[in-house]
């Protein structure tokens, strides 16, 4: 049997529980999270676990939707196989440039042409469900229109491995890192690489893993400078980043980064043009911009 435990909402909370469940990461068996919009100022958060919440874990799902402050939180216990359909519910397939990105209840629904991921609802974040990863994905579609080529790139906060797999799509015949300070995060994306076909590995093709903050990793420093480096995290994380992802930036390779705000791009832009970087276009989803930067050569 699954648990579920449901709390009010507003939209900003869901968004944000959408790019960030680090406060959760601590806990010994992390739950899944959904949030699903009820009317249009009005959502909702689920959180499913694999045993009864106790009053910690009721307590950190609280802290992530203060504005249900005082709301009594719903639990129920419900049946495995119900949670097999919850967790895909409101999933529905993602088009972003080529890239058509699936949970495994749409295996076999790609459009002719389309590059299909899979991605299930699961325990990291980057599902393609969120405007940033959205937003990255059509980023790096327009990449490649414009002619660039990666031959060596990284995933910096890869979640469920998803951009760093769209990447190798890209330019199957690049170097891959993924990268996440969370190590279900890696796991996942190992698991998830399995699904799409994706060789694990540290040659030309193949994707590796490591679990680390930034690019504070031995094997990341040694790989380094890429031509293609992807970071959608968050907006602090992305400032205080900027002086080692923008050394680890080759002359004329492309930064893309997403994760922040509107409210916040002039503060993440500002750090990295002090690095010497080039704004090179901006892609908007609702209030969440991905930006493209250059290094000049």
């Amino acid at each position: 049997m699954t648990w579920k435990l449901t709390l009010p909402c507003t939209k900003a909370e869901a968004e944000q529980l959408g790019s960030d469940i680090s406060p959760l990461a601590l806990m010994d068996e992390p739950p899944t999270l959904m949030t699903s919009e009820e009317t249009e100022e009005d959502w909702r958060l689920d959180a499913y676990f694999e045993a009864k919440p106790g009053k910690s874990e009721i307590a950190a799902l609280q802290a992530l939707a203060p504005s249900a402050a005082g709301a009594k939180p719903v639990i129920e216990e419900i049946a495995d196989q119900d949670w097999v359909t919850l967790s895909q519910q409101g999933l529905e397939p993602i088009q972003a440039g080529r890239f058509y990105v699936h949970t495994p209840a749409h295996r076999g629904s790609a459009p002719d042409g389309a590059v299909a991921l899979e991605i299930d609802a699961g325990r990291a974040f980057g599902t393609g469900q969120h405007e940033t990863t959205t937003g990255c994905l059509i980023a790096l579609d327009r990449l490649k229109r414009e002619g660039f080529v990666a031959r060596n790139l990284v995933d910096v906060g890869t979640g469920t491995g998803l951009l760093a797999f769209a990447g190798l799509r890209l330019w199957p015949g690049a170097r891959a890192m993924a990268s996440d300070i969370d190590p279900i995060a890696v796991d996942v994306t190992r698991e998830n690489a399995a699904i799409n076909a994706v060789r694990l590995g540290r040659g030309p093709g193949a994707l590796d893993t490591v679990t680390a903050p930034g690019l504070d990793h031995a094997r990341l420093k040694a790989r380094a400078p890429y031509d293609l480096i992807i970071a959608n995290i968050l907006a602090g994380p992305l400032i205080t980043l900027a002086p080692s992802l923008s050394a680890a930036l080759a002359p004329g390779g492309r930064l893309i980064l997403a994760g922040l705000l509107d409210s916040q791009a002039a503060r993440v832009q500002a750090a990295y043009r002090r690095e010497g970087l080039r704004m090179r276009f901006t892609i908007s989803r609702g209030d969440w911009p991905t930006l493209v930067l250059r290094r000049p050569r």
